[in-house]
Protein backbone atom coordinates (compact mmCIF):
# COMPACT_ATOMS: atom_id res chain seq x y z
CA UNK A 1 0.00 0.00 0.00
CA UNK A 2 1.33 3.51 -0.80
CA UNK A 3 2.28 5.64 2.20
CA UNK A 4 -0.46 8.13 3.03
CA UNK A 5 -0.99 10.79 5.68
CA UNK A 6 -4.56 11.52 6.77
CA UNK A 7 -5.35 15.18 7.41
CA UNK A 8 -8.38 17.40 7.88
CA UNK A 9 -9.65 18.55 4.50
CA UNK A 10 -8.82 22.10 3.51
CA UNK A 11 -11.68 24.57 3.74
CA UNK A 12 -12.22 27.30 1.17
CA UNK A 13 -14.00 29.91 3.25
CA UNK A 14 -14.46 32.39 0.40
CA UNK A 15 -15.17 31.43 -3.21
CA UNK A 16 -16.74 33.17 -6.20
CA UNK A 17 -16.86 30.12 -8.46
CA UNK A 18 -18.03 31.94 -11.59
CA UNK A 19 -14.91 34.13 -11.58
CA UNK A 20 -12.78 31.09 -12.48
CA UNK A 21 -13.67 31.99 -16.09
CA UNK A 22 -11.64 35.22 -15.77
CA UNK A 23 -8.31 33.49 -15.06
CA UNK A 24 -5.57 34.58 -17.43
CA UNK A 25 -7.46 37.61 -18.72
CA UNK A 26 -5.27 40.68 -18.40
CA UNK A 27 -7.62 43.59 -19.09
CA UNK A 28 -7.98 46.04 -16.25
CA UNK A 29 -5.16 48.07 -14.74
CA UNK A 30 -6.55 47.82 -11.18
CA UNK A 31 -9.28 46.20 -9.10
CA UNK A 32 -11.96 48.57 -10.32
CA UNK A 33 -11.24 47.95 -14.00
CA UNK A 34 -11.08 44.19 -13.36
CA UNK A 35 -14.46 44.54 -11.64
CA UNK A 36 -16.01 45.79 -14.89
CA UNK A 37 -14.87 42.61 -16.65
CA UNK A 38 -16.33 40.60 -13.78
CA UNK A 39 -19.65 42.40 -14.09
CA UNK A 40 -19.73 41.72 -17.84
CA UNK A 41 -19.25 38.02 -17.13
CA UNK A 42 -21.92 38.00 -14.44
CA UNK A 43 -24.54 39.55 -16.72
CA UNK A 44 -24.76 36.48 -18.94
CA UNK A 45 -24.88 33.70 -16.34
CA UNK A 46 -27.92 31.44 -16.23
CA UNK A 47 -28.86 28.76 -13.68
CA UNK A 48 -27.92 26.10 -16.22
CA UNK A 49 -24.49 27.62 -16.80
CA UNK A 50 -23.95 28.06 -13.06
CA UNK A 51 -24.81 24.41 -12.45
CA UNK A 52 -22.37 23.26 -15.14
CA UNK A 53 -19.47 25.66 -14.51
CA UNK A 54 -19.64 25.59 -10.73
CA UNK A 55 -19.59 21.79 -10.70
CA UNK A 56 -16.40 21.90 -12.77
CA UNK A 57 -14.78 24.45 -10.45
CA UNK A 58 -15.87 22.54 -7.35
CA UNK A 59 -14.34 19.37 -8.77
CA UNK A 60 -11.07 21.28 -9.21
CA UNK A 61 -11.33 22.51 -5.62
CA UNK A 62 -11.97 18.97 -4.36
CA UNK A 63 -9.06 17.56 -6.36
CA UNK A 64 -6.81 20.21 -4.78
CA UNK A 65 -7.89 19.18 -1.27
CA UNK A 66 -10.64 21.72 -0.59
CA UNK A 67 -13.40 19.46 0.72
CA UNK A 68 -15.66 22.25 2.01
CA UNK A 69 -16.48 25.56 0.34
CA UNK A 70 -18.12 28.81 1.39
CA UNK A 71 -19.65 30.16 -1.80
CA UNK A 72 -20.14 33.93 -1.49
CA UNK A 73 -23.04 34.19 -3.91
CA UNK A 74 -24.63 37.30 -5.41
CA UNK A 75 -26.06 36.19 -8.77
CA UNK A 76 -29.67 35.56 -7.74
CA UNK A 77 -31.79 32.95 -5.97
CA UNK A 78 -32.26 30.48 -8.87
CA UNK A 79 -28.52 30.57 -9.44
CA UNK A 80 -27.96 29.96 -5.72
CA UNK A 81 -30.06 26.81 -5.96
CA UNK A 82 -28.01 25.77 -9.00
CA UNK A 83 -24.79 26.29 -7.02
CA UNK A 84 -26.10 23.97 -4.31
CA UNK A 85 -26.82 21.31 -6.94
CA UNK A 86 -23.36 21.78 -8.45
CA UNK A 87 -21.65 21.24 -5.09
CA UNK A 88 -23.71 18.11 -4.53
CA UNK A 89 -22.67 16.78 -7.94
CA UNK A 90 -19.00 17.57 -7.24
CA UNK A 91 -19.03 16.02 -3.78
CA UNK A 92 -17.97 19.05 -1.76
CA UNK A 93 -19.53 20.32 1.46
CA UNK A 94 -21.11 23.69 0.66
CA UNK A 95 -22.15 26.60 2.82
CA UNK A 96 -24.05 29.11 0.69
CA UNK A 97 -23.12 32.63 1.81
CA UNK A 98 -26.01 34.51 0.26
CA UNK A 99 -25.08 38.12 -0.41
CA UNK A 100 -27.26 41.03 0.66
CA UNK A 101 -26.99 43.67 -2.05
CA UNK A 102 -28.99 46.84 -1.59
CA UNK A 103 -27.36 49.17 -4.12
CA UNK A 104 -24.77 49.32 -6.88
CA UNK A 105 -23.53 46.36 -8.88
CA UNK A 106 -25.98 44.78 -11.33
CA UNK A 107 -29.74 44.63 -10.99
CA UNK A 108 -29.58 40.85 -10.72
CA UNK A 109 -27.40 41.19 -7.60
CA UNK A 110 -29.87 43.37 -5.72
CA UNK A 111 -32.86 42.59 -3.52
CA UNK A 112 -35.75 45.05 -3.28
CA UNK A 113 -35.41 45.32 0.49
CA UNK A 114 -33.58 43.77 3.40
CA UNK A 115 -36.82 41.97 4.22
CA UNK A 116 -36.82 40.42 0.74
CA UNK A 117 -33.20 39.38 1.27
CA UNK A 118 -33.93 37.67 4.57
CA UNK A 119 -36.88 35.90 2.96
CA UNK A 120 -34.45 34.42 0.43
CA UNK A 121 -32.20 33.27 3.27
CA UNK A 122 -35.16 31.64 5.00
CA UNK A 123 -36.26 29.88 1.81
CA UNK A 124 -32.81 28.36 1.36
CA UNK A 125 -32.61 27.29 4.99
CA UNK A 126 -36.03 25.65 4.78
CA UNK A 127 -34.82 23.66 1.76
CA UNK A 128 -32.05 22.15 3.89
CA UNK A 129 -29.23 24.24 2.47
CA UNK A 130 -26.47 25.31 4.86
CA UNK A 131 -26.65 29.10 4.68
CA UNK A 132 -24.76 32.05 6.07
CA UNK A 133 -25.72 35.70 5.72
CA UNK A 134 -23.37 37.92 3.77
CA UNK A 135 -23.83 41.67 3.49
CA UNK A 136 -21.71 42.07 0.38
CA UNK A 137 -19.85 45.16 1.58
CA UNK A 138 -20.40 48.59 3.08
CA UNK A 139 -20.61 49.84 -0.51
CA UNK A 140 -23.49 47.52 -1.38
CA UNK A 141 -25.44 47.65 1.90
CA UNK A 142 -26.86 50.80 3.52
CA UNK A 143 -26.43 51.05 7.27
CA UNK A 144 -29.99 49.94 8.04
CA UNK A 145 -29.43 46.78 5.98
CA UNK A 146 -26.26 46.04 7.95
CA UNK A 147 -28.15 46.48 11.20
CA UNK A 148 -30.99 44.15 10.13
CA UNK A 149 -28.67 41.45 8.78
CA UNK A 150 -26.46 41.63 11.87
CA UNK A 151 -29.49 41.28 14.13
CA UNK A 152 -30.75 38.28 12.11
CA UNK A 153 -27.36 36.56 12.35
CA UNK A 154 -27.27 36.97 16.13
CA UNK A 155 -30.87 35.86 16.57
CA UNK A 156 -30.58 32.79 14.34
CA UNK A 157 -27.00 31.84 15.22
CA UNK A 158 -25.80 31.79 11.62
CA UNK A 159 -22.41 32.88 10.33
CA UNK A 160 -21.98 36.34 8.80
CA UNK A 161 -19.38 37.05 6.10
CA UNK A 162 -18.61 40.45 4.58
CA UNK A 163 -15.97 42.02 2.31
CA UNK A 164 -14.26 44.93 4.05
CA UNK A 165 -11.15 47.10 3.61
CA UNK A 166 -10.10 45.43 0.38
CA UNK A 167 -9.41 48.71 -1.44
CA UNK A 168 -8.36 52.24 -0.35
CA UNK A 169 -11.20 53.74 -2.40
CA UNK A 170 -13.70 51.64 -0.47
CA UNK A 171 -12.33 53.05 2.80
CA UNK A 172 -12.46 56.61 1.48
CA UNK A 173 -16.06 56.27 0.29
CA UNK A 174 -17.14 54.81 3.62
CA UNK A 175 -15.52 57.69 5.49
CA UNK A 176 -17.24 60.18 3.19
CA UNK A 177 -20.68 58.61 3.68
CA UNK A 178 -20.59 57.56 7.34
CA UNK A 179 -17.62 59.29 8.94
CA UNK A 180 -16.41 55.80 9.82
CA UNK A 181 -14.05 53.26 8.32
CA UNK A 182 -15.62 49.98 7.10
CA UNK A 183 -14.86 47.82 10.15
CA UNK A 184 -15.92 50.66 12.46
CA UNK A 185 -19.24 50.84 10.62
CA UNK A 186 -19.69 47.06 10.85
CA UNK A 187 -19.05 47.25 14.59
CA UNK A 188 -21.59 50.05 15.12
CA UNK A 189 -24.15 48.18 12.98
CA UNK A 190 -23.82 45.03 15.11
CA UNK A 191 -22.19 42.91 12.43
CA UNK A 192 -19.05 41.90 14.34
CA UNK A 193 -18.83 38.90 16.63
CA UNK A 194 -17.37 35.40 16.98
CA UNK A 195 -19.44 34.12 14.03
CA UNK A 196 -18.32 36.96 11.75
CA UNK A 197 -15.68 36.61 9.04
CA UNK A 198 -14.31 39.76 7.44
CA UNK A 199 -12.89 38.99 4.01
CA UNK A 200 -9.55 40.64 3.13
CA UNK A 201 -9.15 43.44 5.73
CA UNK A 202 -6.16 44.43 3.60
CA UNK A 203 -6.34 48.13 4.45
CA UNK A 204 -7.70 47.87 8.00
CA UNK A 205 -6.03 50.29 10.38
CA UNK A 206 -4.99 49.72 14.00
CA UNK A 207 -8.37 50.72 15.44
CA UNK A 208 -10.17 48.38 13.07
CA UNK A 209 -7.85 45.53 14.00
CA UNK A 210 -8.57 46.27 17.67
CA UNK A 211 -12.30 45.96 16.96
CA UNK A 212 -11.82 42.63 15.20
CA UNK A 213 -9.79 41.35 18.13
CA UNK A 214 -12.19 42.64 20.78
CA UNK A 215 -15.27 41.09 19.13
CA UNK A 216 -13.70 37.73 18.27
CA UNK A 217 -14.26 38.16 14.53
CA UNK A 218 -12.21 36.22 11.97
CA UNK A 219 -10.40 37.39 8.86
CA UNK A 220 -10.34 35.41 5.63
CA UNK A 221 -7.20 35.99 3.57
CA UNK A 222 -7.14 35.16 -0.15
CA UNK A 223 -3.47 35.64 -1.12
CA UNK A 224 -3.58 34.47 -4.76
CA UNK A 225 -6.52 36.73 -5.60
CA UNK A 226 -5.21 39.64 -3.54
CA UNK A 227 -1.92 39.37 -5.45
CA UNK A 228 -3.63 39.01 -8.83
CA UNK A 229 -5.76 42.12 -8.26
CA UNK A 230 -2.97 44.19 -6.72
CA UNK A 231 -4.96 44.63 -3.50
CA UNK A 232 -1.90 44.97 -1.27
CA UNK A 233 -0.52 42.99 1.66
CA UNK A 234 -2.70 42.07 4.66
CA UNK A 235 -1.69 43.63 8.01
CA UNK A 236 -0.37 40.29 9.23
CA UNK A 237 1.69 41.67 12.10
CA UNK A 238 -1.40 43.27 13.61
CA UNK A 239 -3.62 40.28 12.96
CA UNK A 240 -1.17 37.86 14.53
CA UNK A 241 -0.33 40.12 17.49
CA UNK A 242 -4.01 40.35 18.41
CA UNK A 243 -4.64 36.63 17.97
CA UNK A 244 -7.33 37.28 15.36
CA UNK A 245 -8.33 33.89 13.86
CA UNK A 246 -7.43 33.51 10.18
CA UNK A 247 -8.76 31.31 7.40
CA UNK A 248 -8.22 31.13 3.64
CA UNK A 249 -10.30 31.48 0.50
CA UNK A 250 -9.74 30.89 -3.20
CA UNK A 251 -11.89 33.98 -3.94
CA UNK A 252 -11.74 34.59 -7.72
CA UNK A 253 -10.23 31.13 -8.25
CA UNK A 254 -7.41 32.52 -10.37
CA UNK A 255 -5.46 29.67 -8.74
CA UNK A 256 -6.85 26.60 -7.01
CA UNK A 257 -4.31 25.38 -4.49
CA UNK A 258 -4.76 25.62 -0.70
CA UNK A 259 -1.05 25.15 -0.08
CA UNK A 260 -0.28 28.15 -2.24
CA UNK A 261 -2.75 30.25 -0.27
CA UNK A 262 -1.04 29.19 2.96
CA UNK A 263 2.38 29.80 1.45
CA UNK A 264 1.24 33.32 0.57
CA UNK A 265 0.40 33.99 4.22
CA UNK A 266 3.64 32.44 5.41
CA UNK A 267 5.81 34.28 2.89
CA UNK A 268 4.21 37.64 3.63
CA UNK A 269 4.64 37.13 7.38
CA UNK A 270 8.33 36.24 6.93
CA UNK A 271 9.12 39.15 4.63
CA UNK A 272 7.41 41.68 6.85
CA UNK A 273 9.00 40.33 10.05
CA UNK A 274 12.40 39.79 8.38
CA UNK A 275 12.67 36.35 9.94
CA UNK A 276 11.51 32.77 9.46
CA UNK A 277 8.96 30.71 11.41
CA UNK A 278 6.58 33.55 12.16
CA UNK A 279 3.63 31.17 11.84
CA UNK A 280 4.32 27.51 12.55
CA UNK A 281 3.56 24.95 9.81
CA UNK A 282 1.07 23.24 12.10
CA UNK A 283 -0.74 26.52 12.68
CA UNK A 284 -0.82 27.22 8.96
CA UNK A 285 -2.48 23.85 8.33
CA UNK A 286 -5.06 24.71 11.01
CA UNK A 287 -5.71 28.04 9.25
CA UNK A 288 -6.31 26.10 6.06
CA UNK A 289 -8.68 23.59 7.63
CA UNK A 290 -10.17 23.88 11.12
CA UNK A 291 -10.27 27.68 11.13
CA UNK A 292 -12.06 27.71 7.79
CA UNK A 293 -14.57 25.17 9.06
CA UNK A 294 -15.23 27.33 12.12
CA UNK A 295 -15.75 30.35 9.85
CA UNK A 296 -18.43 28.41 7.98
CA UNK A 297 -20.03 26.96 11.11
CA UNK A 298 -19.05 23.40 10.17
CA UNK A 299 -18.37 20.75 12.77
CA UNK A 300 -17.75 17.95 10.26
CA UNK A 301 -16.33 17.96 6.74
CA UNK A 302 -14.46 15.38 4.62
CA UNK A 303 -10.78 14.74 5.17
CA UNK A 304 -7.92 14.22 2.74
CA UNK A 305 -4.88 12.00 2.35
CA UNK A 306 -1.39 13.19 1.39
CA UNK A 307 0.75 11.04 -0.89
CA UNK A 308 3.97 10.70 1.13
CA UNK A 309 5.68 9.08 -1.86
CA UNK A 310 5.09 12.11 -4.06
CA UNK A 311 8.33 13.50 -5.51
CA UNK A 312 7.86 16.72 -3.51
CA UNK A 313 7.96 14.76 -0.25
CA UNK A 314 10.49 12.09 -1.15
CA UNK A 315 13.20 11.94 1.52
CA UNK A 316 11.41 14.33 3.92
CA UNK A 317 11.60 13.23 7.56
CA UNK A 318 8.22 12.53 9.20
CA UNK A 319 8.63 15.45 11.61
CA UNK A 320 9.21 17.83 8.69
CA UNK A 321 6.22 16.86 6.54
CA UNK A 322 3.99 19.72 7.72
CA UNK A 323 6.69 22.28 6.95
CA UNK A 324 7.44 20.65 3.60
CA UNK A 325 3.77 20.73 2.62
CA UNK A 326 3.52 24.47 3.17
CA UNK A 327 6.94 25.48 1.89
CA UNK A 328 7.51 23.16 -1.04
CA UNK A 329 4.42 21.34 -2.28
CA UNK A 330 1.53 21.95 -4.60
CA UNK A 331 -1.96 20.53 -4.55
CA UNK A 332 -0.83 17.52 -6.60
CA UNK A 333 0.39 15.91 -3.33
CA UNK A 334 -3.28 15.34 -2.45
CA UNK A 335 -3.85 11.63 -2.97
CA UNK A 336 -7.60 11.73 -2.53
CA UNK A 337 -10.40 13.02 -0.35
CA UNK A 338 -11.74 10.70 2.29
CA UNK A 339 -14.96 10.63 4.27
CA UNK A 340 -14.81 12.77 7.42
Amino acid sequence: MPARLALHGFVDAHSHAFQRALRGRTEGRDFWAWREAMLDLARGLTPERVRRDYAETYRELAAAGFTAVGEFHYLGLPEAEAAVEAARDAGVELVLLLAAYGRGGLERFRQDSVTAYLSQVEALRESGTQVGVAPHSVRACPRDWLEEVGAYARREGVVLHVHACEQPREVEECLAEHGLRPVELLAEAGCLGPRTTVVHATHADERELDLLGETGARVCLCPTTEADLGDGFPPLEGLLARGIPLCIGSDSNVRIDPLEELRGIDGTARRRALRRDVVSPERLLEIGSQEGAAALGLEEWPGIEIDLEHRSLRGVAPDDVAAALVSGCGADVIARSRDG
